[in-house]
């Protein structure tokens, strides 16, 4: 969950103060400012890098003292460096030197299937992409959202996560996944080769998700938390992208958990070898959905414009990415909610019966998923908790309301998943001297009803109701003698269930 950063915020002034130290930040603004501190901000040379976010970028030269006074004006709703190494490229050096071969192929069920023509796009937010490359030279369908740098600066990582998507059946090299995909690359670690930052990070994600509904993938990752790419990734959903990301490559030392691969609603992806077994490389954690092979892949690389065997779950991110848009283009009523669960649930599984820590559902199985069944769609997501819902919130996100003063009552149908969607908040309207009463049927939830300005439903204060009965059928009742208002429907799954769907019925009388 995002949370301010006001109290944070205040030491840090302080430390600028003390040791002339200075640093690159980026400032999110609370709602109410945005308009009345813009001014303030140009004036000083801040840039507006995200509008939808409310993100400036503050230089070194100015951060301390605009910090001092927005947070003075209580108009910082969050505060943080810029992290000049906000995370590493997924990728580990293989030993031993591997025969160019795609093996991947039959154990991800291509090998004789026909890809579609452009469809989906996917965006890579990576070191960049290298245009000159044999694989890329004259390449249809492949853009660049910014400038490219070139290897040996960066290029590298960039061009061969793009070649495993990508590369064309051209007669020299590799064929990627989805040989014809729409691909766009932006290049995150401008300056730096695979050094990223959380600005350049979050402009990425940002800019792919403006251009409509499409597959992002991140083969990047690092291990602390970042608010500010946690928005963005949330923004990038909202706009009705998938985001995928590579698990980590640190299955041996300690499995520290990595971002963005452990937020929530991020199709997160382990490595396997040619075996069906989970790399020791690969990272564990109760947030890895599939795996695709990711040891011994042969990729195009930015050095010497040739090939080499790589391995990295950077390399499996980008098959379930193209796995991901080549399901998508060709069954174009899903939106990302099922795509999602196509791709993980259509997995073949390995390893313990079931889902696990190291492979999640399995291993990512392509015919499989062109004929999986049609899942419910998941409205309104992501919608995990107040803060997410509530227009006042400063971490605003999904802005829909389930009913309004025009549509008193509704029926939805909406899935959990306790790791990646670990409940569901509506906003309702209740009119003044009504009765909400809200019902479901299905998967055993809890359903609570909390006021407006209420930051999460893990609060102390804030609950308005609860469900008087318990059980697979749940009905809560909330007479409202106070004014018409938008109050929050909370659907929690109780302890010890895992997954399920459920049917909503919601109406004030």
């Amino acid at each position: 969950m995002l949370v301010s950063l006001v109290t944070a915020l205040v030491s840090l002034v302080a430390a600028f103060g003390g040791s002339q130290q200075r640093e690159t930040m980026l400032v999110v603004l609370e709602p109410d400012a945005a308009c009345r501190e813009a001014a303030t901000l140009a004036a000083a040379g801040a840039t507006l890098a995200v509008p939808e976010m409310r993100l400036w970028r503050l230089g070194p030269e100015v951060a301390p003292s605009v910090l001092e006074g927005l947070e003075r004006r209580g108009a910082v709703h969050l505060a943080e460096p810029v992290r000049e190494n906000a995370g590493t490229l997924a990728t580990s050096v293989t030993p031993d030197p591997l025969s160019a071969d795609e093996w991947w192929r039959v154990a991800i069920g291509v090998d004789g299937l026909e890809p579609p023509g452009p469809g989906v796009p996917i965006t890579i937010v990576d070191s960049g992409l290298d245009f000159q490359h044999p694989e890329f030279a004259g390449r249809p369908n492949t853009e660049a959202l910014n400038p490219q740098e070139p290897a040996p600066l960066g290029g590298e990582h960039g061009t061969a996560v793009a070649s495993v998507i990508g590369a064309p059946a051209n007669g020299q090299g590799i064929v990627g996944i989805y040989p014809q995909a729409v691909l766009r690359s932006w290049d995150a670690a401008l300056g730096r080769g695979t050094q990223l930052d959380t600005f350049q990070i979050v402009q990425g994600i940002v800019a792919a998700a403006r251009r409509g509904p499409g597959v992002i993938n991140l083969s990047l990752g690092g291990s602390e938390r970042d608010a500010v790419v946690e928005q963005a990734v949330m923004q990038a959903l909202r706009l009705g992208s998938l985001v995928v990301a590579a698990s980590g490559n640190d299955g041996e030392i300690g499995n520290p958990l990595g971002y963005p691969a452990a937020l929530p609603h991020v199709l997160t992806v382990a490595a396997t070898n040619r075996n069906d077994a989970v790399t020791g490389f690969s990272s564990k954690s109760p947030f890895v959905d599939l795996a695709a092979p990711g040891s011994g892949i042969t990729v195009a690389t930015a050095l010497g414009n040739g090939w080499t065997p790589s391995s990295g779950t950077s390399f499996s991110a980008p098959l379930v990415s193209g796995a991901a848009a080549w399901v998508w283009t060709v069954r174009p009523d899903l939106d990302w909610t099922q795509v999602f669960e196509v791709i993980r649930r259509s997995a073949r599984d390995i390893g313990p019966v079931g889902r696990d820590w190291r492979s999640g559902f399995g291993i990512l199985d392509v015919r499989s998923a062109l004929s999986y069944p049609t899942p419910i769609r998941d409205p309104l997501e992501p919608n995990d908790d107040l803060n997410l819902v509530d227009p006042a919130s400063a971490d605003a996100i999904s802005l829909g309301a389930l009913t309004t003063r025009q549509r008193p009552s509704a029926t939805i149908q909406a899935r959990f998943d306790l790791i990646e969607d670990p409940r569901d908040v509506y906003r309702v309207w209740v009119p003044r001297g009504n009765t909400l009463v809200a019902s479901t049927s299905g998967t055993d939830v809890d359903l609570t009803l909390w006021k407006a300005g209420t930051l999460s439903v893990q609060s102390a204060t804030g609950r308005l109701a609860r469900a008087a009965t318990r059980g697979t059928g749940e009905t809560l009742r909330y007479a409202n003698t106070a004014g018409g208002r938008y109050l929050y429907l909370a659907v929690t799954p109780p302890r010890g269930k895992l997954t399920g769907t459920y049917t909503l019925n919601v109406r004030a009388r």
